[in-house]
């Protein structure tokens, strides 16, 4: 879970930029997400990358935008 929501932040900020409100709002769930899982015992310790799939895919996304 926890690293979904990351991986769901990270490609919303990627599109969007920090400061839109939907890469806001995933950031915050990904946090809750991975203090939660701290909070049950699971070691929160990877940054967990994106893709070069994926980026290139954003960046594809980003240059069709007028």
């Amino acid at each position: 879970m926890a690293r979904t929501a990351q991986h769901l932040a990270a490609r919303a900020i990627t599109v969007h930029g920090l400061a839109h409100p939907v890469a806001l709002a995933l950031l915050t769930a990904a946090t809750t997400a991975a203090a939660r899982a701290w909070d049950a015992g699971h070691a929160v310790n990877d940054i967990h990358l994106i893709s070069r799939h994926t980026q290139a895919n954003a960046r594809r996304r980003r240059h069709r935008r007028p």
